[in-house]
């Protein structure tokens, strides 16, 4: 049986290993203050990027290029890839494909989109990956609390990541009653403390979470990985 595992690099910036395929989410290292990471040291497979913004578009151009990893994100971030001559897979909200690793879809988050050089990114989106061994991984991406999150939910999630920082995406108050809503195995909180807008105290979270849901809560440092099991 694979194992699943997911490390966390700071800000929402992942790297998830699943049947033998190496995957990384908002690849940015170059300015995250939370993680000393050198990108020209990872590998990657694929690059799962939630939407347009400099603080997840990051560094997956120049890791694209050094690995040859396809980078898999809604249609308009796709091809703006694509135009520097790297691999894409696009894909919609709501939509999903049977990609080597396991089943990927991607969701609706609340959130804008606009690229680094002020391109369109069309919609932000999450994702919601069932891995070969039929775990289901939920990377929220930069939302706000939405009702709908009740539907993810009804997956039967083994982990939910989210954000928990406010100002940009939802604040603790609202990551809490999302938990509630999604209903998840274990969550890992992010999006937090990168910058003095989005600082928070986790530990406050967690006991929140803890006492008023029953889900496991996962406090992650930056460079910490988690198995899923």
């Amino acid at each position: 049986m694979t194992t699943t595992t997911l490390r966390w690099y700071g800000h929402a910036t992942l790297g998830v290993d699943t049947g033998g395929y190496k995957l990384l989410i908002d690849p940015y290292f170059t300015g995250n203050s939370l993680t000393s990471q050198d990108p020209d040291e990872l590998k990657a497979d694929y690059i799962l990027v939630t939407h347009g913004h400099a603080d997840h578009v990051g560094d997956a151009v120049s890791i694209a290029k050094r690995t040859g990893a396809t980078i898999i994100s809604n249609d308009e971030i796709s091809r703006w890839f694509a135009r520097q001559g790297l691999k894409t897979h696009a894909q919609h909200l709501g939509g999903g494909f049977h990609h080597p690793f396991g089943y990927l879809k991607m969701t609706f988050a609340l959130h804008g989109s606009a690229l680094p050089d002020g391109s369109n990114g069309g919609n932000p989106g999450g994702f919601l990956l069932t891995t070969l061994e039929g775990k289901k991984i939920y990377l929220a991406g930069d939302t706000g609390l939405f009702g709908d999150m009740q539907l993810i939910g009804d997956e039967g999630l083994d982990l939910a990541v989210i954000p928990i920082g406010d100002n940009y995406t939802m604040g603790p108050d609202d990551a809490l009653r999302a938990v509630k809503l999604l209903r998840p195995k274990g969550v890992i909180p992010i999006h937090y403390n990168t910058f003095p807008v989005i600082a928070q105290d986790p530990a406050n979270w967690v006991e929140n979470v803890t006492h008023q849901t029953t889900t496991r809560v996962i406090l992650l440092q930056p460079g910490g990985v988690v198995e899923i099991n």
